[in-house]
């Protein structure tokens, strides 16, 4: 286990890492108040909030995998008793009520079948039906479905109300345009290692100005001592005197590595790199469609593919030759889609014309 073998990594994620970011990661280490880190940790924040499209948000990276952005979000924005709408839509969005309702919230979960998305409409009522709500959350990119969800207009009806807007970007930061302050979100989180192709191991947050104001309007304490945004910003960001407070031992070496990584991202540009994410799905989708495979949501992501199987192939079996044969990993179907549906990644730096040509000639090989 010293030496694992090299993977195409085509599933739900982690994504491949470009040689570029492995380097990166491979630095010398140093100590998490080191002048030297506090620069690359400054620009890291300051490249992360153009990735977000925000200007004045609060952006870090927190310190563990993305279930860890939604803690930090979830634990700083409710008190206790606190009242939250949660759109749920497939794993990620039951995730989401769950943590929330762990942090105090009083959830209500308004629901869609998996692989369906939401509209204005079904939210607007929602809204109406629990007008003490304080947040509303939903999940831009479910990673479960493969279904892409439209976030412009939302803001407005959440606002209206005195409501927060969270929102779940971990499968579309970095492969889907994100646009925190055009479209009025309050706090956003995210992984490192889907879109931004970087490994697993940091969860980029940002707090726009409402949500910041709810924080610092908090009557109780955060209940999670390690995901404190009021202690985090005075690591992160500095006090108002412009010193660091210690706060935890930082992973030094995985923030060389989304430094990198988010270097690559905009050295290739936003709306190129997006604009390449759906050409890789045009080009993925004409091919598996012609081996008789149906995407099952109406409005796909370009970064996750979810696809349900012909009559007559067997999905461990395929995804087990796929594996041992060429390399290539692909995910399972989760839930009502366990054993019947796949799911492919076209993330970041995997989403290329050659993956997506291999996986196709691969896939005609291996199905019967």
């Amino acid at each position: 286990m010293a030496h694992p073998a090299e993977r195409i990594l085509l599933g739900p994620g982690p994504s491949p890492v470009p040689a570029r970011v492995l380097r990166a990661l491979a630095a010398p280490t140093i100590g998490h108040l080191d002048p030297q880190y506090v620069r690359i940790m400054d620009e890291t924040c300051a490249m992360l909030r153009q990735v977000f499209r925000t200007s004045d948000a609060l952006a870090f990276p927190v310190s563990g995998t993305g279930m860890a952005g939604m803690e930090c979000v979830a634990s700083n924005l409710i008190e206790p008793g606190d009242e939250a709408i949660v759109c749920v839509a497939g794993v990620f969005g039951a995730r989401m009520a769950d943590v929330l309702a762990r942090c105090g919230a009083v959830v209500h979960a308004i629901e869609v079948p998996w692989g369906e998305t939401f509209t204005l409409d079904r939210i607007a009522e929602a809204l109406a039906a629990h007008p003490r709500a304080r947040l509303l959350g939903i999940v831009h990119a479910e990673t479960s479905t493969g279904a892409f969800q439209s976030l412009e207009g939302l803001a407005d009806l959440v606002r209206a109300r005195g409501a927060l807007l969270v929102v779940d970007t971990v499968t579309s930061l970095g492969g889907h345009d994100v646009r925190m302050d055009d479209w009025g979100i309050d706090a956003v989180y995210s992984g490192t290692q889907k879109c931004l192709s970087c490994p697993p191991g940091l969860a980029p947050v940002a707090f726009g100005p409402r949500a910041l104001a709810r924080m610092d309007a908090r009557t109780t304490k955060v209940q999670s001592w390690y995901f404190d945004v009021s202690m985090l910003r005075s690591y992160y960001h500095g006090t108002t005197g412009g010193g660091r407070v210690y706060h935890h031992t930082a992973p030094v070496n995985m923030t060389y590595a989304l430094h990198e990584a988010l270097t690559l991202v905009l050295e290739e540009g936003l709306e190129n790199r997006f604009a390449r994410h759906a050409e890789m799905h045009a080009r993925l989708r004409r091919g598996l469609e012609a081996l008789g495979l149906v995407y099952v949501p109406a409005r796909s992501l370009h970064t996750l593919n979810c696809v349900r199987l012909p009559e007559g192939v067997d999905d461990a079996s395929v995804r087990r030759r796929l594996l041992e044969d060429y390399g290539i990993e692909i995910g399972a179907g989760l839930g009502p889609f366990a054993g019947k549906a796949w799911r492919i990644g076209l993330m970041g730096h995997g989403a290329t014309r050659r993956n997506v040509d291999l996986l196709l000639a691969a896939l005609r090989e291996t199905m019967p």
